[in-house]
Order: structure tokens, then sequence, then C-alpha cells
């Protein structure tokens, strides 16, 4: 059962770009690129926070889990 990411979806939402989002996060603006791809096979614990407190959503927002 993989995992995904829906942050690209939710950046749109929010109207904000991935760099105003690494800015906020103070990261590279690559890494950011990175989640929001669709090539995304790991992420740290404290990088998901991160994301949910600076995009003001839960864990449970941010992660899709896809059933086959």
């Amino acid at each position: 059962m993989p995992v995904r990411l829906r942050l690209k979806e939710i950046l749109e939402e929010k109207g904000m770009s991935q760099r105003e989002l690494a800015r906020l996060m103070n990261v590279r603006p690559n890494t950011i690129s990175h989640l929001c791809s669709d090539k995304v096979n790991a992420a740290y614990f404290d990088t998901l926070e991160q994301i949910c407190k600076a995009l003001n959503v839960s864990l449970h927002e941010l992660l899709v889990l896809e059933y086959d």
C-alpha cells in the first residue's frame, strides 16, 4: 500500500509557491521540489512536521494511502 504526499495539491489550494514554503521552512527549494514530485520514496518525520506547521495542515491531510 503506497503512501503519497499531497504537498503539490495543498500548495496549489493555498496559493503558495514551493519557493515560499522552502523559505518558511528554511530548507533548500530543491527539497520542496523533490517532495512535490511523484518520485518521493522517503521523507523525514521532522520535515513532514515542519510542512504541516508551515501550511497549517494535519499529517492526515498531507499523506494519502493508495490502495491497489
